[in-house]
């Protein structure tokens, strides 16, 4: 990490308040059940609107290991809903305008692959930046 933000800031940028910002359009906390009901995982999925397919297209996705992680409503004049959390070594917060809960017993992010594979997707930021 500390190579990677030199090679940022002798580009001219700088980290933002040592926080790395993502904003979707959707946020889905999914909750992953076995063919007996019992919970296997929680993950959050972070989704943007494409205008070309008329759908939301998975971004990027994580699996719930702590709280912070789960998104709260943002009562400020941005709205919408929120997390932060330390995501690997990278503080990390994410806005999403909306939030939708699902109970389900197959992987949705999965499922997604079939529109958007893994690697076409644009994942959330790796290092806030600015210019200087």
């Amino acid at each position: 990490m500390g190579v990677l933000l030199l090679v940022v800031a002798s580009l001219g940028y700088q980290p933002v308040n040592g926080v790395t910002r993502d904003r979707v359009d959707l946020v889905e906390v999914n909750h992953y059940y076995d063919e007996l009901g019992r919970l296997v995982f929680d993950q959050v999925i972070y989704y943007d609107w494409s205008v070309k397919q008329s759908r939301f297209n998975v971004r990027a996705w994580r699996l719930v290991k702590k709280p912070a992680q789960i998104p709260h409503r943002n009562w400020n004049s941005e709205g919408g809903y929120v997390s932060v959390w330390h995501d690997g070594g990278i503080l990390r917060r994410v806005h999403a305008k909306s939030l939708k809960e699902s109970w389900t017993q197959y992987d949705p992010e999965m499922s997604e692959r079939k529109y958007l594979t893994k690697d076409q997707r644009r994942d959330l930021s790796k290092v806030n930046v600015k210019l200087r």
